[in-house]
């Protein structure tokens, strides 16, 4: 019996194709990497409720499909799991299905923020948003790109070293959206 005809639900004909399928354990185990960063098969069981088998297998799966990707480590038996990092050279089709995912993921990750921010300890419950329009050219956007990534490389090695983090340290999102503003199509300036 292979994977996919075990992630098969019972009575379906399985998916010929190369999709894969949404499923409870995937989503929850996608939602957890996009809250925490990193995770191992047993840290997700602990945390979801599930067993760190059914976890290791969904993980393999989402890596098998490309959502997912090993993080670096130092070896051991321990394997952890993050989300995709972008990939520039990746082609296009997936990435924009990628895109598709961490934004949604982002978006839900925001309503979870205020539906529930009040029950944050008191240091918590607030936010920091910004949002500003400027007129780059495509160079520039990408080195505003590059220096958010360059104020945030400090703190990057936390993810995988969790005795690097503070002890009042919590995962914080941070969603930086660079995209050129389209005109209206009634517009027709094309500025």
């Amino acid at each position: 019996m292979t994977e996919d005809e075990i992630d098969s639900p019972p009575g379906k004909p399985r998916d010929t194709g190369d999709a894969l399928r949404e499923h409870d354990v995937r989503t929850a185990l996608l939602d957890l990497l996009a809250e925490v960063g990193t995770v191992t098969a047993t840290e997700a069981a602990a945390r979801l409720g599930y067993s760190s088998g059914l976890c290791s297998f969904h993980l393999r799966q989402l890596a098998r499909h490309g959502h997912i990707e090993e993080a670096p480590h130092s070896g051991g038996r321990a394997r952890p799991w993050r989300l995709r990092q972008h990939d520039p050279s990746a082609d296009a089709p997936a990435e924009e299905q990628f895109g598709d995912l961490a934004r949604g993921l982002e978006d839900e990750s925001w309503q979870r923020w205020l539906a529930r921010r009040d029950q944050a300890p008191a240091a918590w419950r607030h936010d920091e948003a910004f949002s500003a329009v400027t007129y780059l050219t495509p160079e520039e956007m990408s080195r505003v790109a590059d220096a958010v990534r360059r104020a945030l490389a400090p703190y990057r090695d936390r993810e995988q070293r969790p005795l690097a983090r503070p002890d009042d340290a919590r995962p914080v999102a941070l969603i930086t959206r660079l995209f050129p503003l389209l005109p209206d199509a009634a517009d027709g300036t094309g500025r």
